[in-house]
């Protein structure tokens, strides 16, 4: 055989811990996955927060705007009535629908501080108004109620406006039909607040007052309203980059990561099973009965002490046949 001839085996050991080698492998694994799971939580975290300023403040303050622009008309339509009937209901229904605005402005301030001067000058002209019906409330007291005829008269001339409005409605679309209805409900208010007016300067002006403040207020909710909603598209289309960005960046981090696994799949046990492997051949050799071998070990570790464990059985059973060649 070949090992039969004496031919000199070379151990060229480098020594290691392998429970150190076997530890950093593990870290290096877990390395690996770091940026792809920083990655996802980065991501997570960041449509966590797009979303919940959509759910939580820009969506509320869109429909908060809206709401207080149905409670400023609740109170107008409590107005009108009033100065129609004079109706207590009516002044409790108002103010009411008031209250209900002030507590509205205040959760939309709480909401978006960088609005604040808009929802101020919402709380001034909503303060201004109820001060205003105040003073018509307790100007109407004093004075008689308006000509029931006349409003008689008002009433069926609203009334047939809108009979014709429906006769003729039948080749209108629904938008026009919608359009026309709104012209005739605005003519009815302002004929009625005419009649309570035309013998009261002092009323007449308040009721202006009235309007202007009301519709100072519409305006200022439709704008908040309007870039409530624009903030909440822009939300929208920054969750849709963000998720784009995050499948392209995942993607490559996903691909890096996988040739960094591969290449340390292929290094890390080599590196581990080699010195094993040459230890094994220099066994393999003294049992074939070839006890020239050298080991050139450097280092230390569990590797190291393996070598010199074999060196030391092989120089043993070496003098074992040395001996038994003698004798």
């Amino acid at each position: 055989m070949a090992w039969r001839s004496r031919r000199s085996f070379i151990v060229l050991l480098q020594g290691f811990s392998l429970r150190r080698r076997v530890a950093s492998s593990l870290a290096l694994v877990r390395l690996i996955l770091v940026p792809v799971i920083f990655t996802a939580v980065y991501y997570l975290f960041a449509m966590a927060s797009i979303v919940d300023r959509i759910v939580n403040i820009d969506a509320p303050v869109a429909r908060n705007a809206e709401r207080a622009s149905v409670q400023m008309l609740d109170a107008r339509r409590a107005e009108t009535n009033y100065f129609l009937l004079h109706d207590p209901d009516d002044i409790a229904r108002n103010r009411e629908a008031l209250r209900q605005l002030e507590k509205t402005i205040q959760q939309s301030r709480n909401l978006v501080p960088e609005e604040r001067s808009t929802f101020d000058d919402m709380e001034a002209q909503a303060t201004f108004y109820q001060a205003s019906f105040d003073h018509a409330v307790k100007r109407l007291g004093e004075s008689n109620l308006p000509p029931i005829q006349s409003l008689r008269a008002i009433v069926r001339t609203y009334q047939k406006d809108l009979d014709d409005v429906l006769v003729h409605s039948s080749g209108e679309t629904r938008t026009r039909l919608i359009e026309m209805l709104r012209a005739r409900i605005e003519s009815f208010d302002t004929e009625v607040a005419a009649k309570v007016e035309e013998n009261d300067p002092e009323i007449r002006q308040t009721s202006r007052d009235l309007a202007t403040a009301s519709q100072k207020i519409i305006n200022l909710s439709t704008e908040i309203e309007s870039r409530g909603w624009q903030r909440v598209q822009k939300d929208h289309q920054r969750a849709r980059a963000l998720l784009r960005r995050a499948e392209v960046i995942g993607g490559i981090i996903s691909f890096i990561t996988l040739l960094v696994s591969v290449w340390v799949s292929f290094i890390l046990p080599r590196q581990v099973v080699r010195p094993l492997t040459d230890l094994k051949q220099a066994v393999d050799h003294a049992a074939a009965g070839n006890y020239e071998i050298e080991f050139n070990v450097k280092g230390d570790g569990e590797v190291v002490e393996l070598a010199d464990s074999v060196r030391n059985l092989i120089s043993h059973v070496r003098e074992k046949h040395d001996d038994a060649g003698k004798t």
